[in-house]
């Protein structure tokens, strides 16, 4: 899979921007704040509809405009295929595959990608919510359907939250009980969509765990890593060991666990069962590694992450070849172990895009096609 050419409109800060990139292995040089970050936040959107600095789409579109327009064609196997998203301030955002209408679904990981930013160390130190991101992002990217069960199930938690607020705030008997009729309803979807993303996230993990420590082992030698799910809103499931695993029984499971919460529930005002509530242990030896990781350690854990994902996703469909790998300015945070692991699967894949700052911050075993960023352009370097 490759990545054949880029258009930019009103994105982020650049007003136009047109750029052909080659197989291989590419690189975006230029000084910090020039945009380099912005091209490889593009390709990555364009791919999964996310960015992966910013939770919201507003802040892609260049001050003093409405909309931005992001367009990439790409080939896939023996066709090529062109995507348009017209980035719309306060209204829907407008998907189009080879110039026809879709919907999300039909739309997302088309072009797949596998993006390590300096971000990334929030894999390892940040919140929980950093972590299921990264597992629902690979998830969705392995099986798209998972767009809309990950999409159903934030709008159940989101609408049976507010039931929850407002039965809490609810004085009158009858009142009361009609609300908690209506929150029986959401009760079920709850259960339905977030047995089907336990479910999806479980599967993933037996897929990715060997290869995070396969990985973590390549990027730091003698040392061992490695991944589990950790079910939080289960009162009697410490680990993802005790979870069944398959839909019927983790939706049974979660009724049941609703059950057992209700009177929680209605103390707080918030949907304390489900999914969105886990977290992803992560371990170097056995320790855990937001507890007890160093700087480098960190690094490693995130970059296998990252890697694994990658491995994961170029072994789905030979006929499909690689996802596009993104490195985004991380090759100066990297000793020079770790940067020539990352360099050695740089090399490998069907295309890299990089940024870099200077060039000399490249591992010179990257043979490359260059390219000169300066604010709101980018041209084609030696």
């Amino acid at each position: 899979m490759q990545v054949l050419h880029l258009e930019l409109t009103n994105f982020r800060s650049y007003e136009a921007a047109e750029i052909t990139f080659a197989p291989g292995v590419n690189v975006l040089v230029g000084p910090n704040g020039v945009g380099k970050t912005n091209i490889a936040e593009a390709v990555g959107y364009v791919s999964t509809l996310n960015s992966h600095r910013v939770a919201a789409d507003l802040p892609l579109i260049r001050q003093g405009n409405d909309q931005a327009i992001v367009r990439s064609t790409f080939s896939r196997g023996q066709r090529e295929i062109q995507l348009e998203i017209a980035i719309n301030q306060g209204r829907a955002n407008r998907l189009q595959v080879s110039g026809s209408p879709v919907r999300a679904t039909d739309f997302i990981s088309q072009l797949q990608t596998v993006v390590f930013a300096p971000e990334d160390l929030s894999l390892v130190k940040g919140d929980p919510s950093d972590r299921r991101k990264f597992l629902d992002e690979v998830l969705v990217a392995r099986a798209p359907r998972y767009h809309s069960v990950k999409a159903d199930y934030d709008r159940v938690v989101k609408q049976r939250t507010t039931l929850l607020r407002s039965i809490a705030g609810t004085r009158g008997a009858s009142s009361r009980a009609g609300a908690e009729s209506t929150l029986s309803v959401w009760d079920d979807q709850l259960a339905a969509h977030g047995a089907s993303l336990l479910f999806g996230r479980l599967s993933l993990l037996n897929e990715i765990s060997g290869l995070v420590s396969q990985a973590y082992e390549h990027v730091a030698p003698g040392k061992s890593a490695g991944i589990a799910y950790l079910p939080r809103s289960f009162s009697d499931i410490p680990s993802e060991d005790s979870l069944p695993r398959n839909r019927q029984a983790l939706e049974e499971l979660l009724h049941k666990e609703i059950a057992l919460r209700r009177s929680e529930e209605f103390a707080r005002g918030v949907t304390v069962v489900g999914p969105h509530r886990d977290d992803v242990l992560l371990t170097i030896g056995e320790l855990p590694a937001k507890a007890y990781a160093s700087h480098g350690e960190c690094w490693s854990m995130a970059l296998a992450l990252r890697l694994a994902a990658f491995e994961l996703m170029r072994t789905l469909d030979d006929s499909v070849g690689d996802p596009v790998l993104i490195l985004d300015d991380v090759f100066a945070e990297l000793d020079s172990t770790r940067r020539k692991a990352l360099a050695q699967v740089a090399m490998t894949a069907e295309q890299t895009i990089i940024t870099a700052a200077v060039a000399e911050d490249v591992p010179a075993e990257l043979a490359a096609q260059q390219f000169v960023v300066t604010p709101g352009q980018v041209a084609r370097g030696n």
